[in-house]
């Protein structure tokens, strides 16, 4: 994660941090391979990559014409992370620029208030594949900038894959065979 954010700096530019923020999966082999993958991070990063843990929770959802009831798993505390950690930041003036990696309009208030009490702050919004929020690109727009469709970044994807095998002589993580490139199907 710290190499693609890498390939999106500009000269004068330095990453200091990532801050990933996520929750782990209900699913014993999803939440195994986030974990490889995660752990494999921070095996290669050390301290410039954190992770900050929402959580699932079961939400049962019923239908409204039959009364048939599902359990839908629902992330939560992630985008309040994000934002506690967005505005802590500047508070603290930890940072002069803050790159948010989403397209979840629930951002738009933290980032209104950081353009509204931290002009100063460089605030850059990238839209990951298949993601997209009018919401925060009207707020971009709004403040004469605009986002960065990270689909149209490939090569800075290819640039920043990890390889198969991570390893310190101790710890050992490996891509699972679902996550390699023979085993992904394209839809």
């Amino acid at each position: 994660m710290v190499k693609l954010c890498e390939g999106f700096l500009g000269d004068e530019q330095e990453l200091a941090k990532v801050v990933y923020f996520t929750a782990s999966p209900l699913n014993p082999e999803k939440s195994s391979r986030q974990s490889a993958f995660l752990n494999a991070n921070k095996l290669i990063n050390g301290d410039r990559f954190e992770i900050i843990r929402g959580k699932y929770l079961d939400k049962q959802i019923q239908c409204p014409n039959c009364h048939y009831t599902i359990s839908r798993p629902e992330e939560k505390k992630t985008d309040v992370n994000i934002s506690v950690r967005m505005i802590a930041d500047c508070v603290l003036n930890a940072t002069d620029s803050i790159v948010l990696v989403s397209a979840d309009s629930d951002l738009v208030p933290p980032l209104e208030f950081i353009q509204q009490q931290y002009p100063e702050k460089r605030i850059k919004v990238y839209f990951p594949p298949s993601n997209f929020s009018c919401d925060l690109k009207d707020n971009l727009t709004h403040h004469n900038s605009k986002p960065v469709l990270m689909y149209k970044n490939e090569r800075r994807f290819r640039d920043a894959i990890m390889p198969d095998v991570v390893t310190d002589g101790s710890k050992r993580y490996e891509v699972p065979e679902k996550w390699k490139p023979n085993n992904i199907v394209s839809v």
